[in-house]
């Protein structure tokens, strides 16, 4: 656990001495697992710099490392501190309901960040703060597709997909965003296969290789994250494998510099400074009494080859 405190008073406010200081928040995270990618690692980064930026703001911030039962057991942990507000990024939108609803019960308004929790859960969360990952699967289907339209293979054309872990909402969502949108603007393209690639690079490279030693014809990759698509792409690369059209979502550095190389045609920009700002800023919001819509999405992009230089490389 780690506990970052802000608390400053302002040359202004030192000139009143009997002048109430603003009332400080005690808001606790946990997080899914930082160490997985540089996603998570970047948005623990700016959570903490926005914290500390905030005199009013006391944090509280933990790390599930993708262990459920170890989220479950911090949610409890936050809420003995009686922290005013937790944050959490779950590691299984179902399984932690349960500890989001006893959360709720003891009045402590709880906001999910990045990726939501089931349905079943939504009477007990406050707001969700983070991208719409349905959106952002819709999109990758329509950016492969337009490749696909303008390389005149969409009557044909065969692909793959590697989704996130099982489970976890983001991948779901990303999936069922792009499963549901590509017969919509391709209809005769053809999913072959999806496998999940966890959000590993290496474990996303292997799922590739056995799909490169199945198929003889793989016109399309999707990924539900650029660095799991990046894993599939080295596969392609060491096989020999030319002219297959790779599609992610969340931009990482690794698919922005494939990018620029020709390599890797498009994904959909995400940034982790702009998620981890929201969830705070959403949470102070909650406690400030202000009206916070339920989903509380900022915006998420497309981005290829064509239009890359209208955006800044990722820091993650």
């Amino acid at each position: 656990m780690k506990l970052y405190k802000a608390l400053a008073i302002t040359a202004a406010g030192s000139l009143f001495m009997g002048a109430a200081q603003a009332e400080t928040y005690k808001i606790g995270i946990t997080q899914n697992n930082v160490g997985v990618d540089s996603y998570q690692t970047t948005y623990e980064q700016a959570f903490i710099e926005a914290a500390e930026a905030n005199p009013d703001v006391e944090v509280v911030v933990m790390d599930a490392g993708g262990d459920v039962a170890r989220q479950i057991q911090q949610m409890e942990d936050l809420i003995q501190q009686n922290v005013d507000a937790i944050i959490i990024w779950p590691t299984n939108g179902q399984a932690v309901i349960p500890a989001v609803r006893k959360a709720a019960q003891e009045d402590i308004p709880v906001i999910v960040t990045n990726s939501n929790i089931a349905e079943e859960g939504f009477d007990f969360v406050a707001s969700f703060s983070g991208p719409d990952n349905i959106t952002q699967g819709r999109r990758s289907a329509e950016i492969m597709c337009d490749k696909f339209t303008e390389m005149g293979i969409e009557d044909e054309a065969q692909i793959v997909q590697i989704t996130g872990q099982p489970g976890y909402t983001t991948a779901i969502e990303r999936a069922q965003g792009f499963e549901d949108r590509l017969p919509e603007v391709c209809p005769d393209v053809t999913l072959m296969e999806t496998q999940p690639g966890d959000w590993n690079r290496e474990k996303s490279q292997t799922v590739m290789e056995a799909f490169l030693v199945k198929y003889d014809d793989i016109d399309g990759v999707y990924a539900g994250d650029d660095n799991m698509g990046v894993g599939a792409l080295n596969a392609a690369k060491a096989a020999g494998r030319d002219g297959i059209i790779f599609v992610g979502a969340t931009n990482f550095a690794v698919g922005y510099e494939a990018m620029d190389r020709g390599e890797y045609w498009g994904s959909i920009y995400q940034s982790p400074v702009d998620d981890a700002e929201a969830a705070l800023q959403t949470a102070i919001d909650v406690l400030n009494g202000e009206d916070v819509p339920f989903l509380n999405y900022f915006d998420t992009p497309k981005i290829t080859q064509d239009n890359m230089d209208e955006f800044s490389k990722p820091v993650f």
